[in-house]
């Protein structure tokens, strides 16, 4: 008798375990997303040329956009960065740690495996755009990229 009545009852499957999993799921995606298209300052206007392409970003470790307006100063996240110097050094530092726990070897004053991607105004003066080069050079980086507006077709 005992046999007709659990076949009667409904079993429901308990759906909280799921639902909790998927809310940790969406907030370790929403923790460790990359905030790198951020650091892009729109406002900028890029030179136009003929021959741009994308940045290569294939077997780069990290990539560091800095964003340098017409008048020389560093742009990231929306905030003028005062000291050039220091900034880079902090991010220097950084690209360093990182590069140790990829590879053991590694030791300051070694070449940082991080592209510098510099989006410079189209006013900006050569000489002030050089200055944050040669900054970038003494602190490690060796791989440049200079972004620019593609020449429209047509």
């Amino acid at each position: 008798m005992s046999a007709i009545l659990s076949s009667d009852a409904r079993v429901e499957p308990n759906l909280t375990p799921i639902l909790d999993m998927v809310f940790q799921l969406i907030t370790f995606f929403m923790l460790v997303v990359s905030f790198k298209s951020a650091a892009i300052d729109q406002r900028l206007r890029l030179p136009v040329i003929g021959s741009a392409r994308p940045v290569d970003t294939r077997g780069t470790d990290d990539l560091l956009v800095l964003n340098v307006d017409a008048d020389g100063n560093l742009v990231i996240y929306g905030e003028v960065k005062r000291d050039i110097r220091r900034y880079i050094q902090q991010e220097a530092q950084a690209s360093l740690l990182l590069a140790k726990q990829s590879r053991r070897e590694a030791q300051a004053g070694d070449e940082l495996p991080t592209t510098v991607v510099i989006r410079a105004d189209c006013d900006t003066p050569f000489t002030l755009l050089n200055r944050v080069l040669v900054v970038c050079q003494e602190n490690g980086y060796r791989k440049f990229a200079l972004k620019a507006t593609p020449k429209p077709t047509g």
